[in-house]
């Protein structure tokens, strides 16, 4: 089995970004008076910094986006409405409450997702521990609030 150490680094590398790019993306909103201009310009450098990528490991897999059923599109629904919800509450009510709230709404997503396979995704049921583990979270993100 090969091993799962750069995944993991990989991850926790995009996690300690999350709170960081709410941090910036806010800070620019509250600049420039627009949450969404900050968006946008967010957007305009993330295409920027894709397409140099996709450059450089080759254009051919678009030509098959035709073909993708359409609601795996969705994504750059939820990624915008990530973008724009953090960059709009995170300086209203503080990076770590947004991230914290974030953080639970993908863990019990990331649970629902695994346990019934959805979108492709390997099968992983809800088991007791993995519940409990949410739990957990969820009571970590009241005692946060607890201030």
């Amino acid at each position: 089995m090969p091993s799962t150490t750069p995944y993991i680094v990989t991850m926790l590398a995009a996690g300690l970004g999350i709170p960081i790019l709410a941090s910036l993306n806010a800070a620019l909103g509250m600049r420039l008076g627009s949450p969404v201009a900050a968006g946008a310009i967010l957007f305009c450098v993330a295409l920027g910094v894709t397409l140099v990528v996709l450059l450089f490991s080759g254009v051919a897999p678009l030509a098959k986006a035709v073909d993708a059923p359409k609601h795996l599109f969705l994504a750059g629904f939820l990624v915008a409405f990530y973008i724009l919800t953090i960059t709009f509450v995170a300086p209203r009510f503080g990076v770590g409450n947004a991230v914290f709230f974030v953080l639970l709404g993908q863990l019990v997503s990331a649970a629902a997702i695994d346990h019934f396979g959805l979108f492709g995704a390997p099968i992983s049921p809800l088991s007791l521990t993995r519940t409990a583990g949410i739990a957990l979270m969820a009571a970590g993100v009241f005692v946060t609030q607890q201030v």
